[in-house]
Parts: structure tokens; C-alpha cells; sequence
């Protein structure tokens, strides 16, 4: 490990680091606009100069590798004016347009001009003008104000895997640009905005909306997906006006998907904001009590047997855990699934249902089987972490199914079930090579475990797996891709009905009563069925409910969320439900008052101390031999990948107004991934 003096503080780096590096862990910090952490080195800006004993130019402290003996200066009138230089030259061409500039206020550019600007400019010409470029719905691009640091197009290439944007032209006529008059053909693309140490690329949905000194910042979590990005929601009068990414390396490093970053505009439309009642086929606006009462005579003149309740994608685990207990102690009655669809599961084990590897395990690995899985559209950022395996590692990818594009290269087979039954039998190629590896990963999709042999399959698999002593304490190869926000919380707290097949009776129309909350993705057919729906939107369990009671989005109460991979996290409250809504905890916990003329829960602290106290219970009781599963019978069956719309996958995203557009500019997102 090399030594150096920085500003004669001594230190010790390791090897392969930068001076840049090497200085900031002196404590000295450097300006820069090209360098990046998690992008390759281009040192384009020259703005984080340094002075080198025995060098008789500054050097660029971002792309000269720390070496022994090195004596740097980071603050001498040497490398001020030099720095200054660089400043000047930025600013040759830079318009002066800061107060009309989204930037402003969160521009490295203001910031670093401050210390290095100088009061007057040395340059004469006339500022170059550079047109504006196409790149959707999502990006507003100013391309005069760029400095051409190349870091939206290391980022489009080397993360985003998509190769969309570049430079055109030499010296002053340099422009970034890309390559087609075109949206961005990722799901990542909004990243860029953040990377941006300009105004050249700003948000276009947020354009002129508010600055950043109005705003209340509130850290929370995402909710697009089960991947649990770290955000932060900016509200301004309790109106969620932007999210932007929070650094959270085991998690999504600092990027998120457009997705989690644009789907806030769904929060104030198809608002639930009042109850309603449905009479003569029309919703009719009604107070809490009225829809109390008339829920519990419903209740008290149906036969406790003929209730069913389900819980929804985006409902917080403390929604669920009352939902369970209303069920459980004021029903009497264990009728509730948090299932859209006749999935297998088998919450014997932990495991069986969470990715083990987990997210930050994905640059360990050596080799990634994907069965039934297109990750790129159900975990975006999971798969940038596959990708970031596959650049840096050359990580080897196998496809069950041909997905189309994941941004990586991949080998695919035919996607038949009968593939999966022969490799995890040991007879294949793939068998040897999943031997071989030292740290494989098998990252089976919710598509698969829809299959009919699904249980089989999975037991196949995972009896494949420790017979050949692939779990080690530091390494778990067995993966499940969850999609959902709630589905792992809702498994952990142990929604689900293992007895009866709750959605075969529902298609077969055997209940009377059915309580939904955030529950929008069944199918079945209504006939006379009392529904009473609880939730943030008039969306598809509103549209046939007979009593609407209007929740709480995520924005808008404290609630867990476990992700896909076991990590419990809190959402925070950034703003307040609309008109009457309230938090969905606190509908259940009333709604159970007026039945029984008791609380279930005093207060929040109770309800998350019961729910804490039942999680622990639940592990402790959780099986943990390692025997062998009985596997069910196999059935010969061609694995389709079903995935939702992308852009429309959940209630808030549906009813965004930047997803249809975004929808519209992609229209060929419908088509990948799925196979027929």
C-alpha cells in the first residue's frame, strides 16, 4: 500500500487508488465536475488540479493512480490559479441564465464558481449556442449550459447499458447528443438528472415547479418495486413534487428507476378522498359512521364462513398485521390471502421466499441462472446490479427463457420446464457448470412458481443445491424475484391461507362479504358479493366495491416494508391523506370498535410492538432441519414470463400521467420479456 503527503498529512492508500482519492482521505476535498464514483475515469473538466513536488504542471488528481513518496498540494495560490483558469474556460460559453434555471440551487457549477469564478471574463466571441436534443418525456435537455463532462454518457453506457448517447464534433463544436431523436430505451434514464453538474439536463416533469429551499425533504422508501430503493420525497404544501435517490450501497448505490422517481405524479390523481356507497349502481358520497354501520350489520347478517378478505401489493406490513388480527379476533375467521394469483409457497422455511444472495451478493457471484425471471422490468435496479457483475466480473448469465434485451449478454435455452427438470437432475451441461461455480445464483421469477409442477420444480431445485453443499454460511444460491412491495412483509406476517384455495371459491362466487385493501389485480367475476374496498385510488377494486373507504398512500403514513430480500425498512410520512382519508391502520382498528365496542390497538406503538413481537415468535417457530421436500408430481409445461406493464404495474403507477407518457414513448415495452 503506497504512502503519500497530502498538504503534508501523511497517508496510507491502497493500491489502485487515485491522488483525488488519496487527498479526500486526508480530509482535503477537491472540485470536480467529470469524476464520478461509480462511473469510469474520463478526466475531461480538469477542474480537480493539484499541485506534485516535482512536477512543473498541476496535475488531475482524478486520473493519476496514488504512488509512493508522492508529495501533493491541494491549496497553494498555484493551484487556485490554475483551477481559476478552468473556471474561466467553463464559463466562456456558459449562459447566465441562473435565476430561470431548475438547477439552481443544487448546481455544482454555482457552488464551485463561488470559490474559483472570477468577477469579469478575458473571452470576447460570442457565446456558442448549442440546439436542444429530443430525449422524451422525462429529460428537459438546455444543451448550452453543458460543460461536456461526460458523465450521462458513461452512465447510459457502463450502467444503464444502453449505448444512446455520445459526442459529436470537435473543440467548441462538441455537443452531447444522442444518437437517435429518441426516448432513452431505459428504465434508468432519469438518472442522468442527478449525475448532471449542469442545468443541461434537467427534469421535465418538475420543470419550473419549485427550488430546492421550499421543498420539506422527507427519507423514506420506494414502493414501485419489492427491491426497497432509499429515497428521498420532496413535498411542497404536502404535495409530493419530486423523489430522488438516497446512497444506500447494499441497496440501490444511488441510482433508482424512472419509475420510482416519476409515478409520484399518480399521488394526487383518482384520489379516494371521502366514503362512498353504492346505491342503484352509482357512488354516493357518506360519512364514516354511515359506511361503519352499514358494514357491521353486513357482517352481523352473513355467516362468518362466507367472508374473505385480501391485502394489496403496496399495503404496509402494520395494514396487514391489523387486517390479520381484525380477521382473527373480531371474525373469528382466517379467510385472507395476500395472493393475487394460485401461486406456490411454502413459508415452512424463510428461504423458500426471499433472495438470499442479496442484492450486494450479486457482484460475489460467479454464475446467474434466471428461471422465469426478466429482472430488467421486474427489479430494475437488481438488474444494474447484474449488469455492474457482468462489466466488472464477466459474471456468466443463463436464461431459461429469451427476455430480449437485459442490457448484458446472456445464453438462453428453450424455456421449457422439462430444461429445468434435466439440469437440476444433475444430466446437463448447466448441472456441471452450477457445481463448478463457487458462488452460483439461482434467481427463480413469480412466474414460474405460477406453473402447475411448480412446487416440484422448486423442491427439485433446492434438494439440487445442498446435495452438492451449495448452502454455506456465507452463501445462500437459491433466490426467489419477488415483484411486489408487500408480498414478503405479507408472507412474514403470514397472510396467506395454506387450508383452501381462497381464489378458486372467489372465481366460484362461495362468498358473500369481501374486504380488499390496496387490492387491485383479482380476477374473478362479480355477482352478488358485498365488496367493500379499501384504499389511496378509484382504481380496478374501487370500479366494483359496494363501499369505498378512502386510505392512505405511502407518502402518507409511517409503515415497514420488507423487500425482496428480508431487510425490514420504514416509510415515512412526507404528506397528509386527501379530504377524509385516513391512515389504512387506523380504518381497520375503528372499524373493529364499532364492532365489538373495543380497539383492537390503543395506538400505532401497540399495534407495531404486536407485530414485532408476532415476527420474532414466527422464527422461532420456523423449521430449520435440512431434510429432504417430498416432490409432488412433474408435469411437461413451456414456461411463459407473465409480467405487468411496466409503466402501469400498480395503482399510483396507473394513474400517473408521466407513465402513459412514458408508455406511449416505449411502445414496444409491451412486448419484451413475455414469450408466448
Amino acid at each position: 500500500m503506497p504512502k503519500l503527503k497530502v498538504n503534508d498529512i501523511e497517508v496510507e492508500v491502497e493500491d489502485g487508488l487515485t491522488v483525488l482519492q488519496a487527498c479526500e482521505k486526508a480530509g482535503a476535498e477537491i472540485p470536480r465536475f467529470c469524476y464520478h464514483e461509480k462511473l469510469s475515469i474520463a478526466g475531461n473538466c480538469r477542474m480537480c488540479l493539484v499541485e506534485m513536488e516535482k512536477s512543473p504542471k498541476p496535475i488531475a488528481s482524478c486520473a493519476m493512480p496514488a504512488a509512493e513518496g508522492m508529495n501533493i498540494k491541494t491549496n497553494t495560490p498555484f493551484v487556485e490559479k490554475a483551477r481559476k483558469g478552468v473556471m474561466e474556460f467553463l464559463l466562456a460559453n456558459h449562459p447566465l441564465d441562473c435565476p430561470v434555471c431548475d438547477q439552481g440551487g443544487e448546481c455544482d457549477l454555482q457552488d464551485q464558481s463561488m470559490f474559483y469564478g472570477v468577477d469579469k471574463s478575458r473571452f470576447k466571441e460570442n457565446k456558442r449556442a448549442v440546439p436542444e436534443k429530443h430525449m422524451g418525456p422525462l429529460i428537459k435537455t438546455q444543451m448550452t449550459r453543458c460543460i461536456h463532462c461526460t458523465r450521462c454518457v458513461r452512465f447510459a453506457t457502463e450502467v444503464a447499458g444502453v449505448s444512446e448517447l455520445g459526442a459529436i464534433g470537435r473543440g467548441e463544436d462538441m455537443q452531447i447528443t444522442t444518437y437517435l431523436e429518441q426516448s432513452m430505451q431505459s428504465e434508468l434514464s432519469a438518472n442522468v438528472i442527478d449525475l448532471c453538474p449542469v442545468g443541461a439536463l434537467t427534469s421535465k416533469p418538475y420543470v419550473f415547479e419549485a427550488r430546492p429551499w421550499e421543498l420539506k425533504k422527507t427519507e423514506t422508501i420506494d414502493v414501485m418495486d419489492a427491491v426497497g430503493s432509499n429515497v428521498r420525497v420532496d413535498t411542497y404544501d404536502w404535495e409530493v413534487k419530486r423523489v430522488l435517490p438516497i446512497i444506500n450501497e447494499d441497496i440501490n448505490e444511488e441510482w433508482i428507476s424512472d419509475k420510482t422517481r416519476y409515478a409520484c405524479d399518480g399521488l394526487l390523481n383518482q384520489r379516494l378522498d371521502t366514503p362512498f356507497i353504492k346505491y342503484n349502481g352509482k357512488f354516493e358520497r357518506a360519512s364514516w359512521n354511515e359506511v361503519y354501520k352499514i358494514i357491521k350489520s353486513k357482517f352481523e347478517n352473513s355467516s362468518i364462513n362466507k367472508v374473505c378478505g385480501f391485502v394489496g401489493d403496496l399495503t404496509n406490513m402494520e395494514t396487514g398485521y391489523i387486517f390479520k388480527e381484525f380477521f382473527d379476533r373480531t371474525l373469528n375467521n382466517n379467510n385472507y390471502d395476500s395472493r393475487s394469483d394460485n401461486r406456490f409457497l411454502d413459508n415452512s422455511e424463510r428461504e423458500n421466499y426471499i433472495f438470499n444472495s442479496s442484492i450486494n451478493g450479486i457482484e460475489d457471484a460467479d454464475l446467474i441462472f434466471l428461471i422465469g425471471a426478466n429482472p430488467r422490468y421486474e427489479a430494475t435496479i437488481l438488474n444494474a446490479r447484474i449488469r455492474k457483475a457482468f462489466v466488472n466480473n464477466n459474471t456468466k448469465v443463463i436464461s431459461l427463457n429469451d427476455v430480449n434485451d437485459l442490457t448484458y449478454p446472456y445464453k438462453n435455452l428453450d424455456g421449457q420446464t422439462q430444461t429445468i427438470k434435466t439440469i437440476f437432475e444433475g444430466s446437463d451441461e448447466i448441472s456441471k457448470e452450477i457445481i463448478s461455480a463457487s458462488k452460483p445464483m439461482i434467481i427463480i421469477g413469480e412466474s414460474l412458481l405460477k406453473l402447475n409442477s411448480a412446487e416440484h420444480l422448486f423442491n427439485l431445485i433446492k434438494n439440487f443445491l445442498k446435495k452438492n453443499d451449495k448452502f454455506t454460511e456465507d452463501w445462500n444460491p437459491l433466490n426467489i424475484l419477488s415483484c411486489d412491495a408487500a408480498t414478503v412483509g405479507n408472507f412474514d406476517l403470514g397472510i396467506l391461507n395454506k387450508e383452501k384455495n381462497l381464489l378458486e371459491e372467489l372465481k366460484s362466487n362461495k362468498f358473500e362479504i369481501i374486504y380488499l385493501v390496496g387490492q387491485d389485480n383479482l380476477e374473478f367475476n362479480k355477482k352478488d358479493e358485498f365488496i367493500i374496498y379499501q384504499g389511496s385510488h378509484g382504481d380496478r377494486g374501487a370500479e366494483i366495491a359496494d363501499i369505498i373507504l378512502p386510505g392512505s398512500a405511502y407518502t402518507e403514513q409511517d409503515g415497514y416494508f420488507t423487500n425482496l430480500e428480508g431487510k425490514m425498512q420504514k416509510a415515512y410520512k412526507a404528506s397528509y391523506p386527501p379530504g377524509e382519508a385516513k391512515e389504512d391502520w387506523q380504518i381497520i382498528n375503528e372499524l373493529a370498535e364499532v364492532m365489538n365496542s373495543r380497539k383492537l390497538f390503543n395506538d400505532k406503538e401497540e399495534l407495531e410492538s404486536s407485530m414485532f413481537n408476532y415476527l420474532k415468535l414466527q422464527q422461532e417457530k420456523q423449521i430449520t432441519e435440512n431434510k429432504e421436500q417430498k416432490i409432488p408430481d412433474f408435469q411437461n409445461e413451456k414456461l411463459n414470463i407473465q409480467i405487468k406493464d411496466y409503466y402501469f404495474s400498480n395503482t399510483i403507477a396507473r394513474s400517473s400521467k408521466t407513465m402513459i407518457e412514458c408508455n406511449n414513448s416505449k411502445v414496444n415495452i409491451k412486448s419484451t420479456g413475455t414469450e408466448g
